[in-house]
């Protein structure tokens, strides 16, 4: 009898135990189950973000010293010319943004662009903040992209403007590229925004047409007001690039409202010619003699003196360039520049301290 009901009760323990392994192993099978398809949610939630994140970032600088030697004053300098810094890159598809300071330009810190960029289509984009107005050719490079060490008269005073404001840019393709650019401008400058109000909007203009071959047409037009004075400038460039050879010219008219001042005329024109060095890993290159003419009248930035009235800030001269390119790197990526400039000024002018005959080296790095 005490054998029977022992044998009951073991039976009974047995099935109640397996039943317990059995509910345990189902919600075992099933909390897998469950970690599985909550890790597949996961990752399916994560790759779909990551399609929908096409956030990027570029850290891009270049850095510019040179060594200079007048050789009439017999003096030379060391000189930091650049040290810019940028970051660059997307936030969606459609939506980019640019931030560029320099450490030092001309011994200052400034900072340079500043702007948001919307692309509706692939065919249009719309900027606003702070950048360099649409306008010339040699004027509108960076740095980096310069062929000689200083740049010409039109980029540096006579066609040289950054400002804050709104453009739109179009690509349309007749058989060939054309770019057109067009913005408004508050004619502040860079460093004059927080309370800076006018009626008086700054417009800049400008077209570039890629003309199969290597041909490059550029036209331009630009209205400023830097103090009481309007002042309208109009700018035709072109340039040819093929075979290794570069050659440009470029002529920018500048007018003063009410014959304030004179009329500025001032051209830029050079060749460049490319030759790439063979050999394996070698030290140079590519090696780019190259030639430059630039001529300015007399220039006034417009700004008044203690009268009211616009005087001259650049006096008439003419320059000649000549040197070579020794590329380390690739293309305006590691250049060592040297150069010779010799300065031809008007009867009575006055030349600036930095604008006399002089030997150039400098040492371009972009990164």
């Amino acid at each position: 009898m005490i054998v029977a009901v022992l044998s009951n009760e073991c039976n009974s323990f047995v099935i109640y135990l397996t039943d317990l392994c059995v509910r345990k192993n189902k919600r075992r099978t099933l909390m897998r189950k469950n970690v599985i398809m909550a890790a597949l949610l996961v990752s399916l939630g994560l790759s779909a973000q990551e399609k929908k994140d096409t956030r990027t970032i570029d850290i891009l600088g270049t850095i510019r010293g040179k060594y200079e030697y007048q050789t009439r004053e017999q003096e030379g300098r060391f000189e930091v010319r650049n040290a810019r810094f940028s970051l660059s890159g997307k936030v969606t598809d459609r939506v980019s943004y640019k931030a560029e300071i320099d450490l030092s330009e001309e011994g200052k810190i400034k900072m340079l662009d500043a702007y948001g960029r919307v692309n509706p289509w692939s065919t249009l984009q719309l900027t606003i903040g702070q950048m360099r107005v649409p306008f010339t050719i040699d004027a509108h490079r960076s740095p980096h992209q310069q062929y000689f060490a200083n740049r010409s008269f039109i980029a540096k005073q006579v066609g040289n403007v950054r400002d804050v404001g709104f453009t739109a840019g179009y690509t349309f393709h007749p058989g060939f590229p054309i770019i057109i650019e067009a913005g408004l401008f508050n004619g502040s400058g860079l460093t004059n925004q927080k309370d800076y109000w006018t009626n008086k909007i700054n417009f800049s203009a400008k077209a570039q047409m890629f003309i199969p071959g290597g041909f490059n047409f550029t036209l331009s037009t630009q209205k400023v007001r830097p103090d009481k004075v309007n002042i309208m400038m109009y700018d035709a460039g072109v340039y040819y690039q093929g075979h290794g050879w570069h050659a440009e010219a470029e002529y920018l008219y500048k007018h003063y409202a009410d014959n304030a001042f004179d009329a500025v005329h001032s051209f830029d024109g050079f060749i460049n010619y490319d030759i790439k060095v063979g050999g394996k890993n070698p030290l140079i290159r590519k090696v780019s003699p190259l030639i430059r003419y630039d001529y300015m009248s007399d220039h006034s930035d417009g700004t008044s003196n203690e009268e009211g009235r616009l005087y001259v800030t650049d006096y008439q001269r003419s320059r000649i360039t000549g040197g070579v390119t020794l590329s380390l790197g690739g293309p305006f990526v590691s250049d060592l520049r040297l150069n010779y400039e010799k300065y031809f000024y008007r009867d009575g002018a006055q030349p600036k301290v930095s604008e006399r005959d002089k030997f150039v080296c400098e040492l371009m790095v972009r990164f």
